[in-house]
C-alpha cells in the first residue's frame, strides 16, 4: 500500500516557520496541522505565538484550540489525532503539512513507535494509584525524577496516569521509556519531506528577544493574568515558556523585569535545545534562513524549499 505524503516543517522558535508554512501550503495545495504541544490550548494565544486568523490567508489549520488549559495532553494522544488528520486531509486531495517545534510529538507521528508495547504490572500500578491518593502526586513525581529524569521533566506531577505508567515501565523492564524507544527500529510511516529551518545563532537570539518584547506589547501579561485569575494552576499548560515565568511574577516571586528577562533567556535556551534535538533524533533537510531579509530573498528561499519538496514527494506545485 502506498504511503501517504506528508511535509513536516520544523525549526526553533522565531526562525520564521509561520510565514513560510502559509506560502508553502498555498504553493503545494496543503493544509496545516499544528505540531506545537501548547497551541492546542484555548486562551493561550500570544505566549504560544499562535497564528492569527488573518495570517492564515484561508489555509485550514488543525489541532489549534482543542483543549482547555486544565487538561493534560500526551505524545500518544497527539500521535492518534495527527494521524487521523493526515488521512482526512489526504482524502480531500490536499497535502498534509505538520508545522511546529515539539520534537518528540512530531517524531511520535512519523515513526511507528509503540507506546503500549512495554510490559505492565496491574498490581504495581494499583499500588502506585493508592500511594498517589494517600501521599499526593508530588511524591510519585519525585520518585520518577530519580529513576527517569527525562520523563519527569516532560510529565507534569498532576498527570498521575503518565507518571505511574513511566514508573511501571521502569519497574517491569529496568529501562526508561526513552531507552526502550531507542532500542526500537521504528518504521517511517509516511512518504515524508522533513524540512528544518535554521539561522545564525546571534540573529536567532535577537529575533527571540524582539518576539518576547512584541508579545508583551500585544498583551501577554493580560493573557497570563486571565489564566491565573481563573485558577489555572498546577497543570501541564502553565509549564509552557511565557506562562511559568509570568506566574512567578503574579506569585510575587519575581519582579516584572526579572520575569521578562527570564522569559527571554528560557526562550533562547529552548531554541538551542530544539536545534540539538532535531539534529540528533531526526533525519532533516536543513535550510538556512539567516540571509532572508527582504521579500525577494524570502521568495527565493520559498522556491528553493518548494522545489526540494516537489522532488522528494514527486508532486507538482500550484505555481
Amino acid at each position: 500500500m502506498e504511503k501517504e505524503k506528508l511535509v513536516i516543517l520544523i525549526g526553533p522558535t522565531a526562525v520564521g516557520k509561520t510565514k513560510l508554512s502559509i506560502e508553502l501550503a498555498k504553493s503545494l495545495n496543503g493544509e496545516i496541522i499544528s505540531g506545537d504541544s501548547m497551541q492546542i490550548y484555548k486562551g493561550m494565544d500570544i505566549g504560544t505565538a499562535k497564528i492569527k486568523e488573518a495570517e492564515m490567508e484561508g489555509i485550514p489549520h488543525h489541532l489549534i484550540d482543542i483543549k482547555d488549559p486544565e487538561e493534560p495532553f500526551s505524545a500518544a494522544e497527539f500521535q492518534e489525532l495527527v494521524r487521523e488528520k493526515i488521512t482526512e486531509i489526504t482524502l480531500r486531495g490536499k497535502l498534509p503539512m505538520i508545522v511546529g517545534g515539539t520534537g518528540l510529538y512530531i517524531q511520535s507521528v512519523i515513526y511507528d513507535y509503540q507506546f503500549s508495547d512495554a510490559p505492565s504490572d496491574s498490581d504495581f500500578r494499583q499500588m502506585l494509584e493508592k500511594r498517589a491518593a494517600e501521599e499526593g502526586n508530588e511524591n510519585l513525581h519525585l520518585e520518577l525524577s530519580k529513576v527517569d529524569p527525562e520523563s519527569a521533566e516532560r510529565i507534569h506531577p498532576n498527570n498521575v496516569r503518565r507518571v505511574i505508567r513511566a514508573l511501571e515501565v521502569y519497574h517491569c523492564t529496568g529501562k526508561t521509556i526513552n531507552e526502550i524507544q531507542e532500542h526500537q527500529v521504528p518504521e517511517l510511516m509516511y512518504n515524508s519531506a522533513v524540512i528544518g529551518l535554521t539561522m545564525e545563532r546571534e540573529k536567532l537570539y535577537h529575533r527571540i528577544n524582539l518576539r518576547v518584547d512584541l508579545m508583551i506589547k500585544e498583551g501577554l501579561l493580560s493573557e497570563v493574568e486571565n489564566l491565573y485569575k481563573q485558577g489555572v494552576w498546577d497543570c501541564q499548560s502553565i509549564q509552557a515558556i511565557g506562562y511559568k515565568e509570568l506566574y512567578d511574577y503574579f506569585n510575587s516571586k519575581l519582579s516584572l523585569d526579572e520575569a521578562i528577562t527570564l522569559l527571554k533567556q528560557n526562550s533562547r535556551r529552548y531554541a538551542k535545545r530544539q536545534l540539538t534535538w532535531f539534529r540528533n533524533k531526526m533525519n532533516v533537510d536543513w535550510f538556512d534562513m539567516s540571509d532572508v531579509n527582504s521579500q525577494s530573498t524570502f521568495e527565493k528561499k520559498l522556491t528553493e524549499i518548494s522545489t526540494h519538496i516537489e522532488g522528494k514527494l514527486q508532486i507538482k506545485s500550484n505555481t
